[in-house]
């Protein structure tokens, strides 16, 4: 056991088992942690609406919590945000690339989200976010894009990823619920979990060595690099195993109530 001020939770593959339930014992677990004073965050890659919001609000409703790979970063009862926007320049190029190629393409703004375009795989994203779907004009979104997102065929993950996206951070990330789709995560340069991993615990006057980040993709590794104790999923891709400190069981199999037992 370790001292755990501030533990920091991915979602998919890990707050969500692979039916995209969270089991009561780990709310009773969180509950106890709360009750102790440990602060609580959730560290996803998801935006802060749909059911992501309500997850947050059950682990901290008065609380910083970090969402969109780290470009999001808000409080929900309040409302105030720490969050980076991407230049508007790279979201135009962006959109141009997504018009001129066809691809999906998603675009967030902190509580918000446009796609151009109606395909399954957009509607299903919209599902498993637990928000209402219906194609729009990127240009109808209001106040600043945060993130934008590929939503690609797993075969094209490697030559999307070796496109240029100047000014962009680009992260690959996926989905138990929907396992066809690698998930391109783009946030600005600089921008990524880790980053906003640290303007949380700042906020809090937490030390990062206090902190603890749970998670199972490549999109977590800058959260757990800085974090003072990285706990990786068994279900984790191979990128995350490697840079975690501690391996707990499989999502399905109680993985996060060992890592929620690891907090002393």
């Amino acid at each position: 056991m370790r001292r755990v001020d501030l533990v920091c939770i991915d979602v998919d593959g890990t707050l969500l088992d692979s039916t995209g339930a969270v089991p009561d014992e780990v709310w009773d677990a969180l509950g106890e942690l709360r009750e102790r004073g440990v602060r609580q965050a959730i560290c996803s890659g998801r935006p802060a609406f749909g059911v992501t919001a309500e997850y947050a609000r059950r682990l901290d409703p008065a609380g910083w919590h970090i969402f969109q790979n780290g470009a999001s970063v808000v409080r929900l009862d309040t409302g105030e945000t720490r969050s980076m926007a991407i230049p508007r320049p790279v979201v135009e190029r962006t959109v141009a690339a997504a018009r001129r190629t066809g691809r999906v393409l998603e675009l967030y703004t902190d509580y918000d989200v446009a796609a151009e375009q109606d395909a399954d795989r957009a509607r299903r994203h919209a599902e498993l976010l637990g928000v209402p779907f219906r194609p729009r004009a990127f240009e109808t979104l209001q106040g600043p894009v945060v993130r934008a997102q590929w939503l690609i065929p797993h075969e094209e993950r490697e030559a999307v990823l070796a496109e240029p996206h100047e000014g962009l951070n680009l992260c690959p990330s996926l989905a138990p619920l929907m396992p066809d789709t690698t998930f391109v995560n783009m946030t600005a340069a600089g921008v990524h979990k880790g980053s906003a991993l640290a303007r949380v615990a700042a906020a809090y006057g937490i030390p990062l060595e206090r902190v603890m980040m749970v998670g199972d993709g490549e999109n977590d590794i800058g959260a757990m690099r800085i974090a003072g104790l990285a706990v990786a999923m068994g279900n984790a891709e191979a990128a995350a195993l490697e840079a975690a400190d501690v391996t707990v069981g499989h999502v399905d199999e109680g993985g996060l109530l060992e890592a929620l037992a690891l907090v002393g």
